[in-house]
């Protein structure tokens, strides 16, 4: 498993790359002093896990996972225990501080190889966003770490796009065009200039008016598929 030390104090990245030489199923690719040295690295090295430091000289930790589009497993450190509670929130596999203690650090890790395993997070053979991959949203104080298997629908809304899962419907600034190329399209398929769907989450289909079609998804959303998309739907999911 590939991990990224993400920490700003030296000592502590030499500390934690000691304690992780007992964990031979962790492999350290890389270490990072900010945010800007990480963005790079792991877009380049495609890491499983990051260790990652909150607080940061530039952007923070969680800001830093903003950045991302798809992210990968992450093990908070930090040296301050007010930041817990956010860092549950999207969903960090576990919170870790310094100094870290051999048995925290042991237990943490086996958490990563129960959801790994669990969620098979290893199966990156291209650059598309797959199902098994989780992406960071982010909507004013509120944030998430999401499986894309559990987002049911993305909705155009200006500049802007709604994403639907669980109860939530937060809404982030990027356009349904540069996420539309990002998606794996034998997953997700553009319903229309507004909408792209998750097609595990197609509950039905009925032909609808001037040759469209109307998909109902299992949260019960109603998506017109334009005439268009319509023919190019019925050719992806035939026999």
């Amino acid at each position: 498993m590939k991990a990224l030390i993400i920490d700003d104090e030296r000592l502590a990245r030499k500390e934690l790359l000691s304690l992780l030489e007992e964990h031979k199923q962790i492999e350290v690719v890389g270490e990072a002093a900010n945010a800007d040295e990480a963005y790079e690295m792991v877009n380049r090295l495609n890491p499983d896990l990051l260790f990652l430091d909150i607080q940061m000289p530039g952007k923070s930790g969680f800001q830093f996972l903003e950045s991302l589009d798809s992210v990968p497993m992450v093990i908070f450190i930090t040296a301050y225990d007010e930041y817990a509670l956010k860092a549950f929130e999207v969903s960090a596999i576990d919170y870790l501080l310094k100094p870290i203690q051999n048995e925290r650090l042991a237990e943490a890790i086996s958490k990563v190889s129960k959801f790994n395993l669990a969620n098979d997070s290893n199966a990156k053979s291209d650059h598309k966003l797959k199902l098994t991959d989780r992406v960071f949203v982010k909507d004013g104080d509120r944030c998430w770490f999401v499986s894309l298997a559990d987002i049911r629908l993305f909705e155009s809304d200006g500049n802007y796009i709604k994403v639907y899962f669980e109860t939530f419907k937060p809404m982030i600034h990027k356009s349904l065009n540069a996420l539309d190329e990002r998606l794996d399209q034998r997953s997700f398929f553009r319903a229309s200039r507004k909408h792209i769907i998750n097609l595990s989450w197609l509950d039905s289909i009925e032909p609808w008016f001037n040759g469209g079609l109307m998909a109902k998804l299992k949260g019960g959303e109603k998506i017109e598929v334009s005439r268009r998309q319509a023919a190019k739907f019925k050719d992806i999911m035939s026999l």
